[in-house]
Parts: C-alpha cells; structure tokens; sequence
C-alpha cells in the first residue's frame, strides 16, 4: 500500500503555518482528525483492558477454560484479515469506508460477546471485533502517512501511546465495578454507544482525506490474509489435540497453508531477520508475541492461581499501561542521545524481566506487590521499544511503499499477540489433560514468552540505526509532551 500524500496533504507540508495558524497536532487544518483517532484508540484500548481485566470471571462462568487463550487469540486472528482488507480499501478508495464498516464490526462483535451463552460463541464475537477493530490501525497509520507532515507524524504517534493512559487508568477499575454491579456482560455491551460517538467524531476528518493520488504501487492480498490467519489457527489448535495424530495433522497443515501466504505478506527476508526493515518487522512481531503472550495470563495467575480479587488484578493491568505510556515518553526524551537499538533491546530486556517476576510470583510466600510490579516493569520495558520500532519502519520503508510497510509491521502485531496468547492458552489445556496444577501451566505459558524475548534481543542488532531527521522529530515530541502538560485538556478533549 503506496503512502503518497493528497494534494493537499502535500500543501500543508510545505506551507504549515499558513495566515498565522498554529503548528502542530492541533492547528484548525490536523484537529479532527488528531481528535478523532485518539478517540478511537481509546476506547479500543479500553475494551482491551476491560477484557483482559474480567476474563477470568467470564471464563468461571461460562466453563471452558481450555478456550481461554482463544479469546484473545480468535481476536488478533480476525484483526489480521481485518487489516490487510481495511489497509486495501484504504488505497483503493480512501480510509473512510474501511474505517466506517470496521467500527460497525466491532459494535457488532461487542454485542455478540455480551450476549454470548457460552465460551464459543463469545470467541466469535470477539473474532468479529476483530475483525472491525483491525481497520483502525491500518487506516490511522494511512491517514498519518497522508495527511499529517513528516514533522508531526512521531507526535502523533507518541500521543496514540498517550491515548492508552486514561484507559490504563479507569479502564480496569471501571470493568470490574461494572461487573461486581451489573454483571460482565454489560462491560461488553456498555460500550457500544461509545464507540459509535467516536466512530461519527472521526470520519468526517477521514472522508476529507479522499481517494490517492496514485493508484496502488502494492498491496497485501486479503487470501494471504486469510490464509495465514486459518494457518496460524490450525497450528493452535494442533498444538492442544487431544491425540498425536490429530496433533501432527493440524501442525503440519497450519504451516502447509499459513507459512507460505505470511511469507508473501511480510518484506522479503523477514523470517530470516534479514537486517534492515526485514528485521524491524520480525523484532515487533517477537515482542508482541513475548509481551502479550504473557499479559493474557496475568490477571488469570493473580485470580485463580493466587487467589487475589479482581480489583487486585486490575492493578498489574493499570500498572503496565502506564508504565507503557511513561516509556513511550521517556524514549523520546532518549532518542536524542541513544541509539534506536539501544532502546529496543532495553525494552525487550525490561520485558523479560517482568515475565521472571510473574514466574518467581508464583512460588510460596511472594507477596501479590512483587508481581503487580514485575508487570508494571514489563509495561515499561513495551514503551521503550514499541514506538522506536514504528519509527524505524518508517524510515526503512521505500518510497511509495510507507502504506504497504505500515500494514506489514501491524501484521506482525497482531500475529505475534494471537501467536503469543494462543501458545500459552495451548499450555493451559495440555496441562489440564495431563492433571497439572494451574501454576504449573501458566509457568509453562510466561516460559514460552520468555523464550520469544530471548529471540528479539538476538534480532535487535540486525535493527536499523536511526537517521538524524529522527532526532530531531524525538525533540520536537518532548515539546509537545510539555505543551500537553502545561494544557492537558487539549488531550482530554
């Protein structure tokens, strides 16, 4: 997907203080559409804590552990599909009809998932939201490209890392009183109207970007798309069969079908970490896959392993999040004077540190504290590396290509999160066959994360060095990351 920029796009780059206008995120001619993508990302954001928050209660009530990880899963699953389709549409006719259709599927997988009388049917409506939630990613990305200047382009990215603090902060806490006083369904379906509001506050702004200029220079084809996301679920599944055949069968036909369309979806050389955006691409999917493949069992290991509130639980979700937006902010203060790798491979080491801190939880007589903060550690270790890595892809990308490139990097996000949850959900059933202890599963489930840090520190010195035009688009961040200080209610607002 080509990331060239409108006509207009184009004039406001070169001429962005026009008649004694402001510059930045909030002059007149970028407001609506700043405003609405930090809506929307907030409040996909909140859905994702809340439902990360209260998945063990739903899980207690509807049965079906042993499909707890596909919750999360079966989402970042239909996000993939629903990315390469939205990010098509986006080049083809312009990012308002993607978007449009993707907010209507998401308010329709939140309904099915209130309403879901058990764990299937709530892993499909969680699929669809999916699904819809995948287009916001794709066309913010598209709609930054295209109609933001290079200059504001990383502030806008820092503000979306911003956008996560509120949610970090009430989400989790909002989720279960709404729970505790209405019931888990209501945390589903409370939000719909939400997201409706944000949904109509951001398409005006994205109907004014219009079709490209240019018809497409690539693009990722939606049947690889599917392919790769029906791949990586059969090998899910495989790995949780009850019988070796069945086991055997389903691995081997995942791979047969996902791994060649992924490889088609993703820059040439980067299953072999090829250095340049080939690596960029992979060390992002590494880092999902060991981030959130190990937060998808936090609050189940708070819960039902050490049997702590949910309320408790919530903090390590709050925690983290905030800590992942004091990274992101912290990084660009350092990326004025460290290397982009430098930052990355701090993170990632940061990550694995909070995944040992759950793991040593688990033992005899650690407090319930040492993992809240062992996870608020890992938060911070994602906003060191997270933002720098979307940076370097960027920059790494070639002209014309900044779309498709755009699109490949959310591919590897979301692959990596359905990858990292999915693998560990497959613990929990295993072990669950094999009569093992919860505590036992879910250290198999925070080892298999581990296990993908390890791989992205390896990565990280195939990462590309940053260009000086970053540094001095890090400092302009640290100045509106002031200028937000001093006027927060332009955020709140």
């Amino acid at each position: 997907m080509p990331n060239r920029p409108y006509a207009g796009a184009v004039t406001a780059s070169r001429h962005p203080r026009r008649s004694g206008s402001p510059v930045g995120l909030w002059a007149p001619q970028w407001r609506g559409l700043a405003i609405g993508l930090i809506l929307c990302t907030t409040f996909i954001a909140a859905e994702a804590l809340a439902v990360i928050t209260i998945m063990p209660r739903v899980a207690h009530d509807l049965g079906g552990l042993h499909l707890y990880g596909w919750v999360f899963s079966a989402f970042m699953l239909g996000s993939l599909v629903g990315t390469v389709a939205a990010g098509r549409a986006a080049d083809r006719a312009g990012p308002a009809r993607p978007f449009l259709g993707g907010i209507a599927l998401f308010a329709s997988g939140l309904a099915v998932a209130g309403l879901a009388p058990s764990m299937a049917l709530l892993v499909a409506g969680r699929t669809m939201q999916g699904l819809g939630s995948g287009a916001v990613p794709a066309v913010s990305y598209v709609a930054i490209g295209r109609g933001l200047p290079a200059g504001l382009r990383a502030r806008m990215l820092a503000v979306l890392s911003a956008a996560w603090v509120l949610p970090g902060v009430l989400g989790p806490v909002l989720s279960v009183a709404v729970s505790d006083l209405f019931g888990w369904r209501w945390v589903f379906i409370g939000l719909i109207p939400l997201v409706a509001v944000a949904g109509l506050l951001a398409l005006p702004a994205l109907v004014r970007l219009g079709r490209p200029a240019t018809r497409p220079a690539g693009e990722h084809r939606l049947l690889d798309a599917i392919l790769t996301a029906t791949g990586s679920g059969l090998f899910l599944a495989g790995l949780s069969a009850g019988s070796t055949a069945a086991a055997v069968g389903l691995l081997v036909g995942g791979l047969a079908v996902g791994l060649p369309a992924l490889r088609r979806l993703l820059p040439a050389g980067t299953l072999k970490a090829q250095a340049g955006l080939p690596a960029v691409i992979l060390s992002r999917g590494l880092l999902t896959f060991a981030f959130f493949g190990g937060d998808a069992f936090v609050t189940l290991t708070i819960t039902t392993v050490l049997h702590h509130s949910t309320a408790v639980a919530s903090l390590a979700i709050t925690g983290s999040t905030l800590a992942w937006a004091v990274g992101a902010w912290l990084q660009v203060r350092l990326g004025s004077r460290w290397d982009g790798r430098v930052l990355v491979g701090a993170g990632v080491a940061l990550v694995l540190i909070g995944i040992a801190g759950m793991v040593l939880s688990l033992r005899p007589g650690v407090s319930v504290a040492e993992a809240v903060a062992a996870w608020t550690l890992a938060g911070l270790g994602m906003g060191l590396a997270y933002a720098p890595t979307s940076l370097m892809m960027l920059r790494s990308a070639s002209p014309g290509r900044e779309g498709w490139a755009s699109a490949s990097l959310t591919l590897a996000d979301v692959l990596g999160t359905a990858l990292g949850a999915g693998v560990g959900g497959a613990a929990l059933v295993v072990g669950a066959d094999h009569g093992w202890p919860l505590s036992s599963a879910v250290t198999i489930a925070f080892t298999l994360a581990a296990g993908a840090a390890f791989v992205a520190l390896a990565v990280a010195h195939r990462l590309p060095l940053y260009p000086q035009d970053h540094r001095r688009s890090a400092q302009s961040t640290v100045e509106l990351a002031r200028e937000m200080a001093q006027k927060p209610a332009r955020v709140q607002h």
